[in-house]
């Protein structure tokens, strides 16, 4: 089975089509989503609406949660408050419940999908480093843990020198814990610019994490004729 794992889409429809368009030409069997679905870009809206209808499992990000009351906004910078301020004059009644239902972790396939973290997940905390790692590998049930938040791209592996690396194509080990952070479709920051997500063959046991090219002038346009903060655009065209 192929797996396309994505998610901090953060309202870039743009970004989004794009990514789907490689999903697509991939013969990908499942779509799930590690969260944020809304929130920095313009068109929370069309994201969600696209992700509820092709993505078999989705788990809520911090944004997403903020959005319906379910996270105190005081946690957020300026700039992602009044994003999500904004996000909620945008959707229905239905788009805030279908956020408000949306879990926190679940298993997918035999892996977890997790927004932030497997340790403390309502927390929302990243896994930068190797201390934030180990504490989430001591969470960790299943082999693998799929993972956003961070908007980076970042593999940790559980050796017994807990490791972790930044390459485009890996083994998923069958004997070593591993977490493995899909990066950013929306809103990358890694100084690549290009959207993030990744497929995962489970047969070959091969993870490989693709960058698209999409059309950031048009995201960030809507960004500025939306109003919402001009940093939430800068950000699309510096990739950080």
């Amino acid at each position: 089975m192929r797996l396309a794992i994505l998610g901090d889409i953060h309202g870039n429809y743009p970004a989004l089509e794009a990514v789907l368009a490689v999903i697509d030409a991939e013969g990908v069997d499942a779509i799930a989503c590690v969260g944020d679905v809304v929130g920095y870009a313009a068109q929370p809206k069309e994201c969600l609406q696209v992700i509820r209808e092709r993505a078999r499992c989705v788990v809520a990000g911090n944004h997403d949660y903020g959005t319906v009351g379910l996270m105190d906004l005081e946690y957020f910078n300026s700039d992602a408050r009044d994003a999500v301020e904004w996000t909620k004059s945008q959707l229905s009644q239905e788009d805030m419940d279908y956020l408000a239902q949306l879990p926190l972790t679940a298993e997918f396939e035999g892996f977890l999908i997790v927004h932030s973290t497997p340790y403390l997940p309502q927390q929302f905390s990243y896994i930068q480093t190797i201390y934030d790692a180990e504490l989430a590998f001591a969470e960790l049930v299943q082999q693998v843990a799929f993972v956003g938040h961070s908007h980076v791209p970042v593999t940790f592996i559980n050796t017994e020198a807990l490791d972790y690396f930044q390459v485009t194509s890996f083994e998923v080990s069958a004997d070593r814990k591993m977490i493995v952070n899909v990066g950013s479709v929306g809103q990358p920051r890694d100084l690549d610019p290009r959207a993030a997500f990744a497929i995962l063959d489970t047969e070959a046991r091969e993870c490989v994490i693709h960058r698209v090219d999409y059309d950031i002038e048009a995201a960030a346009l809507a960004i500025l004729d939306a109003g919402l903060p001009r940093m939430n655009a800068y950000r699309l065209v510096r990739g950080r």
